[in-house]
Formats: structure tokens, C-alpha cells, sequence
């Protein structure tokens, strides 16, 4: 398909897919009314205002409450100060802002190449993608940690590595889930981005023990370990390993464990070789899609995480794989099986996301993209050695991609491609009322797109 060449061409294109994601976002998604920002308003309004407990709040009518560390209570703490509708004002512009800060870091240097029809295009695909409308749509905080631990591969690229380690480290504070990229510096022997990772994360916790040393002690002792506060486990929005077993019916922590310890095992080894190619871009996606899948619950928003594997896709030149994965990640798939999971057709389809999860986990390209410089190259304490010429190679990407190429890679993904795509360049839930009536835990105004349980587990 051709692109239009003229700018009223461009306009017109645009405008017509705005309308058709606009429809499309009106209709099949439907919304999920702020649900998780309403959860984090009323636990931190009832804690500031009139002395409650921040684990025993829960949503009017329904059995949900705040389920991270204290620490992301004490952090949202400025939120009880604000009225409802400016805190979710609020919460869409940091979300805005986080996802600029993402396209930046993954796009490198030459971001400004496609000028605004590219990021148009761009807008559109990301639109789209469902664990990103859920996001925005919840009011949750997955955007503003993946900007965070991007953020530090940013300043590790950029040879300002002094601070590298404190987003990693906040963001492991507020939700645990991130505290897998300490162990990829770790792995990648980045020991001083690790252990300011590690101390920036001990020292929120202890500060949030200081402010609520009740709530703390009863998270880090009990809720913790009670996966039934945040949702029933075979639930379809369950996204990881643990939520495809729970939907077989096996349930038991041993047999979860050791499907972790084996993926965890994979991940070792890519992410090393991720590192010794010189492509940390591949190491940070590594990680998010392992993430996602050795959490206990994965809701689907929190697929977020995948964006990173994307531009990986893209940077190494298999657009079209991207865009059939991206394209698979738009279509809200999974629901198809809210009722009924049983049979083979179940067992492929209400894990669809899963399977792309892991899919991206064994096969993302972990060379060097063609044209790249090594990344985390400027002031780094260890260097990894240069590629081997045995290392695998990945399709070139055309280094002078005008409009055309550019829109081209943006229909198929979602994402802005060019030979500076990634940070391999330098260096390298849950509140008070609702705006209308709503399920008692709802993904949506209809109970069939719901990310969490919609009857609580037993007691």
C-alpha cells in the first residue's frame, strides 16, 4: 500500500485512523472506569483523612483493596490531598508523559526523522494495543515504572551512570515485579547499577516501614504471600505461567515453581547473551516478558512491559513478525474464553497472550542490530567483549527509511522504526465510588472484560 505523499494526503490518513480507533476503542474494549485509581484514591484518602488502615480499605461492594508494597501507598500519599477527578486528570497526564519517555528512550536518536505523520501513525497503532488502553483506562502505574527502569538503561547509554540503579530501585519499592532487572545487572556485572538498585529499593521500604511500620508489617508477613487479595489465579486475564496452570486446574506452588525456575533459566542465558552482543535493548525487553511471566498474576494491562520487544522486532528487521504479534496484542483475544477456558480451543486462545509472552521469550533476536553502536560503551566499569562472528545476525533494516518505510513499519507495529530504535545506541489496585454504577470489579462497564476476578474467591 502506498502512502500519501502530500500533506493533505497525510491529514486525511490520519483522521481516518483516529475515527476507525476511535470506534474501534468505543466498542470493543469498552472502559474500565478508573477502576485501580479509584482502589489507590480511597486507600490513601481514608489512611490521611480518617485514620485507617491502609490493607483493610476496599472498594465500595466489593472485596478489592490495595495489594503493593507500603511503599507505593506512601508514595501516592499527595493523591489523598486531591479531589477524585483531578487525581485521575492527573494520573492521564503522568501516564502521557510516561509513555513519551518510553517512545524517546526506544526510539533513539533519530526520533525526529518521521516528524509528526510517523508519530501520528504511531499514536494510532498504540492506541490500539490493549494492555495499553487498559492501562490508561485503570489508572494504573505500569507505564510509570517501565519509564522508570528504562530510564536507567538511558543513563547507563548515555555515560551518566552515577544515578543508574534509582529507577529500577523505586520501582521495585512501589511493585515487586521489577526487582527482576537487578537481577540483570547482576547478570550483566553492571555491580554498582545493581547495588544502587538495591539500595534505593531497601531504603523506600524502610522508609515506608518508618510511616506505616503496621501496614508494613503486615504486608511483608502476610499479604505478600496471599494471592487471593488480588484476584482468583485461573481468572482469564491471568496472563502468566501461574494463571495457564491454575486454568488446567494445578494449582500447586511445586509444579509453578519449577516452571519458573526453568524459564528463569532461559533468561539467564539470553539475557547473557543479549549482554555479550552488545544489545541491552534485548536485555531490558528479555526481562519484562520474563517478568510477566513468573508473576503469580499477570493482568493483561500489565503486558505493557512487551512494548520493549517491539522495537527489538523492529530494529532487527522482522516487521511483519511484529506486526502479526502486535496485531494479535490488539484484539482483546482472550475474552473470547471469559466463560469457559475448557478444551484445546481454550487452552490455545484464553492463554493467547501468554503464548506471545513466552513466544517473545525464546525467540527475540539477542545480536546486534545492523548499524548499531554497543550500548553502555561510554564510562562503564566492564565492557563486553565485541560480537563473534559466529553471533547471530538479524535482517538489515534500511538506513535511509523515508515516509514510506516509516509508515510501513508503523502499521505493521505500532512503533517508529530506524537504525537508532532502542537503547542500543550509546551505551549501551483499587477506590471509592465510580462516575456510574459498576461491577463489582470491573475491566469494564460489562463484566465480560473484567482483569480481575468477578466473584471473589472463597473464603
Amino acid at each position: 500500500m502506498r502512502t500519501p505523499t502530500t500533506d493533505r494526503g497525510r491529514i486525511l490518513l490520519v483522521l481516518t485512523l483516529a475515527a476507525t480507533v476511535t470506534v474501534f476503542t468505543a466498542t470493543v474494549p469498552l472502559l474500565r472506569d478508573w477502576f485501580d485509581l479509584r482502589v489507590y484514591y480511597g486507600t490513601v484518602h481514608t489512611w490521611l483523612h480518617h485514620g485507617g488502615r491502609i490493607y483493610d480499605y476496599h472498594v465500595p461492594g466489593t472485596t478489592y483493596g490495595f495489594t503493593y508494597p507500603p511503599f507505593a501507598a506512601v508514595s501516592m500519599a499527595p493523591m489523598g490531598y486531591l479531589g477524585l477527578g483531578t487525581a485521575i486528570a492527573a494520573a492521564l497526564i503522568l501516564n502521557l508523559v510516561a509513555l513519551a519517555a518510553v517512545l524517546r528512550i526506544l526510539a533513539g536518536p533519530g526520533w525526529r526523522r518521521y516528524g509528526w505523520f510517523g508519530w501520528a501513525l504511531v499514536a494510532c497503532g498504540l492506541a490500539l494495543f490493549e494492555p495499553l488502553r487498559d492501562t490508561f483506562s485503570f489508572g494504573q502505574v505500569n507505564l510509570l515504572l517501565l519509564a522508570l527502569v528504562l530510564g536507567d538503561g538511558w543513563l547507563l547509554s548515555t555515560g551518566r551512570g552515577r544515578w543508574a540503579g534509582v529507577g529500577i530501585g523505586l520501582a521495585a519499592a512501589i511493585k515487586l515485579t521489577p526487582a527482576l532487572f537487578i537481577g540483570l545487572l547482576l547478570v550483566a556485572r553492571r555491580w554498582k547499577a545493581a547495588a544502587v538498585a538495591t539500595a534505593v529499593a531497601l531504603a523506600a521500604t524502610g522508609l515506608a516501614a518508618l510511616v506505616v511500620p503496621d501496614a508494613s508489617k503486615f504486608y511483608w508477613t502476610q499479604a505478600m504471600w496471599d494471592t487471593t487479595r488480588v484476584g482468583r489465579l485461573d481468572y482469564v486475564s491471568n496472563q502468566s505461567l501461574q494463571g495457564v496452570l491454575a486454568r488446567l486446574g494445578e494449582t500447586g506452588r511445586p509444579l509453578w515453581a519449577t516452571v519458573v525456575l526453568l524459564v528463569l533459566c532461559v533468561w539467564a542465558v539470553r539475557v547473557r547473551r543479549a549482554v555479550v552482543a552488545g544489545n541491552w535493548t534485548a536485555a531490558f525487553a528479555l526481562t519484562g516478558l520474563t517478568a510477566c511471566l513468573i508473576s503469580p498474576i499477570t493482568w493483561v494491562h500489565h503486558l505493557v512491559w512487551l512494548l520493549p520487544s517491539f522495537a527489538v522486532l523492529v530494529r532487527a528487521g522482522h516487521r511483519r513478525i511484529a506486526g502479526a504479534l502486535y496485531a494479535v496484542m490488539c484484539t482483546s483475544v482472550v475474552w473470547l474464553w471469559f466463560d469457559d477456558a475448557s478444551g484445546i480451543d481454550g487452552f490455545l486462545g484464553s492463554n493467547m497472550y501468554t503464548w506471545v509472552t513466552l513466544g517473545l521469550l525464546l525467540w527475540l533476536p539477542t545480536g546486534q542490530a545492523p548499524g548499531s553502536r554497543r550500548p553502555f560503551s561510554r564510562n562503564a566499569s566492564t565492557t563486553a567483549p565485541a560480537p563473534s562472528t559466529a553471533a547471530p545476525t538479524t535482517a538489515a533494516v534500511s538506513t535511509h527509511p523515508g515516509p514510506s518505510s516509516a509508515v510501513a513499519t508503523v502499521a505493521a507495529t505500532g512503533t517508529a522504526a530506524g537504525p537508532g530504535l532502542g537503547l542500543a545506541r550509546n551505551a549501551s489496585s483499587e477506590p471509592t465510588g465510580s462516575t456510574r454504577p459498576a461491577a463489582a470489579k470491573p475491566q469494564s462497564s460489562s463484566s465480560r472484560a473484567s482483569s480481575y476476578t468477578v466473584k471473589p474467591p472463597p473464603a
